[in-house]
């Protein structure tokens, strides 16, 4: 499983990277001409298309890992998992009642840009199942741990913080606009997709900051919530 997501986070940013390069260099085509070419990639849309089920199985072992959890307490039912996750399955909900049709259907062939680099995202997935993985196997004093939790730190602010912000940074530089032109220039989806789901990623980043400041001072060895 670590090795699929690994493959996936390499090969939609090394696709970018290699068209954007080979027409810019091979073919002498403009900077703006090869990065917005380069994201117009059928792999963009069958990924999305792809992974969709994912994240309602996601759900279902969740819930099974809840009853397994807390069936000595009696908390095997859906309202005490919903209570326990909600976070996350709100997360998994919009992703699949929203993302999903934002993303094929109802932008319409625009806004490949936002959407080419929001699965750049993907890329701390990797570090952050590594690091879920050695807590179970209560191998968090190790040195693998400690600088898998650096990387997973510095590529969870790159690729699910500092993202969204970059997005409209970036569009607005090429669109020869202003950040707030460029918010109200941007595909409306794209907009509340970013708004519902930048918190989030804000929420979980200070999550793992506040438990990498514990793990350093000693304090405590809570876990952190699972995050997709």
């Amino acid at each position: 499983m670590l090795a699929l997501m690994a493959a996936g986070g390499v090969v939609f940013p090394g696709l970018f990277v290699l068209s954007r390069l080979g027409l810019r260099f091979l073919m002498g085509w403009s900077e703006a001409d090869a990065t917005i070419v380069s994201v117009r990639h059928w792999l963009t849309e069958a990924y999305v298309s792809f992974a969709a089920p994912y994240f309602v199985y996601d759900m279902y072992a969740m819930f099974l890992c809840h009853c397994h959890q807390r069936r000595q307490q009696g908390d095997t039912h859906v309202a005490a998992f919903v209570r326990r996750e909600m976070l996350m399955v709100l997360h998994h909900a919009f992703m699949v009642l929203f993302c999903l049709p934002a993303s094929l259907v109802w932008r319409r062939g625009k806004g490949d840009y936002f959407q080419g680099v929001l699965l750049l995202a993907e890329l701390s997935t990797p570090f952050v199942s590594l690091a879920k993985v050695l807590m179970q196997l209560e191998k968090e004093h190790t040195l693998l741990y400690k600088v898998n939790g650096v990387l997973t730190l510095l590529v969870f602010f790159a690729c699910r913080v500092a993202l969204f912000p970059y997005l409209y940074l970036a569009y607005s530089r090429y669109a020869s606009m202003s950040v707030h032109q460029a918010v109200l220039e941007a595909p409306w989806q794209c907009n509340v997709g970013a708004a519902l789901l930048w918190p989030l990623q804000v929420y979980w980043m200070a999550l793992m900051c506040r438990r990498a400041f514990r793990l350093l001072t000693g304090r405590s060895h809570t876990k952190v919530k699972k995050t997709p």
